[in-house]
């Protein structure tokens, strides 16, 4: 059984058929995930996924929707992170790549989720897009214990300085393309307990499913894309992820 460590599953994008898609990945081998939020404005409908799929969840303000994070966002963070038991902060971090997002402003609300991070002893849920060593310095700055890099795009010394740091490296629809050889390259080399599965769901489709929303499904042929570069079988590529996100996620 498959454990999607990063699935958008309150999308709007999944609003039509969203318990169908959340069957069809159950009955294709998926037997968790983790829903992160990405704004305040979220917050309840990620509970919501928690009450009605049973689907654990994480809170977090992402980099993306920076215009809309104010300081009270935070104070509101805090007290979900107190009341609501999840399994992570997140999703957090930093984008460099989208143009006009503040790296300053960026830096400030990772750090301060970092913190909050620490005080209720959670791992964190990192967006790292072109930012990989500016991350790596804030955690450096903050310690936390562990958590996922997410949809990890970075070098080889920066996926090492990652896991000496306790975390793992999520890998989803960006290794199914070939032409995607660094990922690839990284998904067949690094060491497996390093390793967790994800779709990113509603985003970042696999290769066969192109232009349409990356159904949670997808994971079960994911894993077998990693199957095949470390000439695995699935069911342990399914048993050694699934470890390794119950060993980042306790209560997952």
């Amino acid at each position: 059984m498959f454990i999607d460590t990063h699935l958008h599953l309150d999308a709007a994008e999944f609003s039509p058929n969203r318990a169908e898609l959340w069957q069809a990945a159950r009955l294709a081998g998926v037997s968790q995930a983790i829903v992160p939020a990405v704004s305040a404005a979220n917050f309840a409908m990620v509970r919501q996924m928690r009450d009605e799929f049973g689907v654990a969840v994480a809170y977090g303000l992402h980099p993306m929707y920076l215009a809309e994070h104010t300081d009270a966002h935070l104070e509101l963070l805090a007290d979900y992170l107190q009341r609501e038991r999840p399994v992570a902060v997140g999703e957090c971090g930093l984008d460099l790549f989208v143009p006009g997002l503040d790296p300053l402003r960026q830096e400030q609300l990772l750090l301060a989720q970092l913190r909050l991070a620490r005080r209720f002893e959670l791992p964190v849920i990192l967006h790292v897009r072109r930012a990989q060593d500016q991350v790596l310095k804030c955690l450096r700055q903050v310690p936390v214990r562990g958590g996922v890099a997410h949809a990890f795009n970075g070098s080889a010394q920066q996926a090492e300085a990652f896991i000496k740091l306790g975390f793992c490296l999520g890998f989803g629809g960006a290794m199914t393309y070939q032409g995607s050889q660094r990922i690839r390259r990284l998904a067949a080399s690094l060491p497996m307990s390093a390793i967790v599965l994800e779709t990113d769901g509603p985003d970042i489709p696999p290769e066969w499913a192109q232009g349409q929303p990356n159904a949670p499904a997808n994971l079960a042929r994911i894993a077998g894309v990693l199957a095949v570069l470390r000439n695995m079988s699935v069911a342990d590529i399914a048993q050694e992820t699934s470890a390794n996100a119950r060993r980042m996620f306790v209560d997952l």
